[in-house]
């Protein structure tokens, strides 16, 4: 009987030990698989400006301006001229956005189609994603060249005319427009060598008043000298400044840059280093916030004396988007939690406590609820985006204060925006999220994107750790993320991804998704807020589906790139993959930290 007992016991190890085996022969240690990202951002960030000139397109379709001041200088009463020429194929009528200081008088091949008297000063307010100007005039432009001629007063203070055409959200609105080509390329007696350098030609200073006619105003000569305000003066190029810019800037993928997905590259880096217990990437988080406290004083300096309003990292200045305010300061908040005496600790305290000030009262939220919402494409739009871009920092904030009475207030706002963004962006039939709502048309349903349903779910699972298990909201946020987690597995391929559009077998198989699904499924399977036994396999499946897509150098591929809000559905259908974009690669190391600590549970 012992003999036939021992035997027994010694197959099911033997059994318990097969199964393990095979486990770990099938799932290689998933943070092996992120340490190889880890080590790809450590050796490719520097961490450091690059001198550049600065960029200047050749279409009309972005901020553009004419600082007077720093070519001719400030101090006194002066007029001065800007001449530019825009090109269009066929005629057309185009709205121009301006803001300037004092008086100014535009023309269009010679008529007048601007004009404002007065002293004023120069008023222009970052919007979300555009620069909101005070004054507008419409430019009726013929065929082929246009002159554009500006002439600009001073009272010795202020002295620049910027101008911009339609803004972005007319872009995310789909409203095409027809964006002229700008600057001297076309212009008689201009060599292409000047053209190459500006689009503009200014002359100036000359005595001021602006209702005097000056001889730009009556033919534009070059070889000529004018009768200036204290020399002979004649045409030139305005002056530029140097600007700071990231080194290798890439469309997509740069580490560094100020904005949510690379700070998310931040807070990850720093669990992977808990995790492992290696310093180099807790080093590299830090790197990364020191970068950012550090530059302040040379961004705000690029934006707001340079005028530079889109220069490297310009977002971290008074921004009111939420993807540059509280969800890019998570791993500046999360370290002065986890450390303390640390070098620009002071610094981060400071920018930090402007944070909690903005979560609590500098975001719009919509009317009637208690979410945080957007004015793009239009106002009081909710973006499912925004679960995570606020919530997160939220709970973040409610750990970091002593007071329990501020604990509790950001725990409550935590837990009651995540329930009312359900009510604008959760559909209860589908049991997915659109990607966004807008208050005016409540009843149209945007297509179920992917890495959007994956912001509401982690946003989900940061309060489900931290809110206390008493909290009224506790028991309704665990039953809406255990609805989403069942329904999100419907979707999942056989080979383990998520598609792009969710719901669209057509729509191709996309990381990041998947890898905030993985993450999200593997922290409730290991704080038990899951099924074990349902729930593993397809955190099994979704990780080997991840990991297939991460090279040994630390690429990784098939993420899709930063995404605007859309009713059409092709739109999300067709949008381009970058391999190592950082809204992917944060996703990919937070889901291997999770499926990690998975599988160390169950394996204790």
């Amino acid at each position: 009987m012992m003999k036939k007992y021992v035997s027994t016991l010694l197959f099911v190890l033997l059994m318990v030990s097969s199964s393990t085996a095979q486990l770990a022969k099938e799932i290689p240690p998933p943070v092996d698989k992120i340490k190889k990202i880890g080590d790809k951002l450590i050796r490719e960030t520097p961490f450091a400006y690059r001198l550049i000139s600065p960029s200047r397109s050749k279409r009309f379709n972005g901020l553009c301006f004419v600082d007077f001041g720093k070519t001719f200088g400030k101090g006194k009463p002066a007029i001065a001229y800007a001449y530019t020429q825009l090109t269009v194929p066929e005629a057309t009528l185009i709205t121009v956005e301006i803001a300037h200081n004092d008086e100014c008088k535009i023309w269009c091949n010679d008529n007048l189609v601007y004009e404002k008297k007065g002293a004023r000063d120069i008023a222009i307010v970052r919007d979300e994603r555009s620069m909101a100007m005070t004054d507008s005039f419409q430019l009726s432009l013929q065929k082929g060249h246009n002159d554009i001629l500006i002439k600009s007063a001073t009272s010795g203070k202020e002295w620049c005319v910027f101008l911009q055409p339609p803004s972005e959200q007319d872009a995310v609105l789909n409203v095409r427009h027809t964006y002229p080509e700008i600057g001297l390329q076309h212009v008689k007696n201009v060599d292409s060598s000047v053209a190459n350098l500006s689009n503009w030609l200014v002359c100036g200073p000359f005595p001021p008043g602006i209702a005097t006619a000056h001889a730009p105003e009556k033919e534009i000569r070059f070889g000529a000298m004018y009768a200036g305000l204290t020399d002979p003066i004649t045409w030139t190029i305005p002056s530029t400044a140097i600007l700071g810019d990231v080194i290798d800037a890439k469309a997509w993928g740069t580490t560094y840059q100020w904005n949510y997905h690379n700070g998310g590259v931040a807070w990850a880096m720093a669990q992977l280093s808990e995790l492992t217990g290696e310093k180099q990437y807790h080093e590299w988080t830090a790197n990364f916030c020191d970068f950012q406290m550090e530059g302040m004083p040379f961004v705000n300096y690029q934006v707001n004396k340079l005028r530079a309003y889109n220069s490297a990292n310009a977002m971290v200045i008074n921004s009111r988007l939420l993807d540059f305010t509280l969800a890019p300061a998570m791993p500046l908040i999360y370290r002065l939690r986890k450390e303390k005496d640390f070098k620009n600790e002071a610094i981060y305290k400071t920018y930090i406590a402007h944070m909690m000030d903005y979560a609590t009262t500098g975001q719009i939220r919509s009317p009637g609820y208690t979410n945080y919402t957007r004015t793009t494409p239009e106002t009081y739009t909710t973006w499912v985006d925004d679960m995570f871009m606020g919530i997160p920092f939220l709970m973040q904030a409610g750990l970091y204060v002593n007071d329990p009475a501020k604990r509790k207030l950001f725990f409550d706002d935590a837990a009651h925006q995540l329930l009312d963004f359900t009510k604008h962006v959760w559909d209860k039939d589908a049991r997915l999220f659109m990607h966004a709502s807008y208050s005016k048309r409540p009843q149209t349903k945007l297509p179920y994107w992917s890495r959007a349903n994956g912001w509401a779910i982690w946003a989900m699972t940061e309060v489900l750790m931290a809110l206390p298990k008493d909290h009224p909201q506790y028991k309704p946020i665990l039953s809406l993320y255990r609805n989403f987690s069942n329904s999100l597995i419907r979707y999942q391929s056989t080979d383990g991804f998520w598609h792009n559009v969710i719901n669209r077998n057509d729509s191709p198989v996309e990381v990041s998704g998947t890898a905030i699904f993985t993450m999200a499924m593997a922290r409730g399977v290991r704080l038990g807020w899951l099924d074990k036994k349902k729930f593993t396999p397809l955190v099994e499946k979704g990780w080997r589906a991840i990991a297939s897509e991460i090279e040994d150098d630390g690429t990784v591929h098939k993420i899709c790139v930063g995404t605007m809000c859309s009713e059409d559905v092709n739109y999300y259908m067709t949008r381009p993959f970058y391999d190592n974009d950082t809204h992917g690669s944060f996703a990919v190391i937070f889901a291997g930290i999770e499926v990690q600590k998975m599988l160390n549970e169950q394996h204790r």
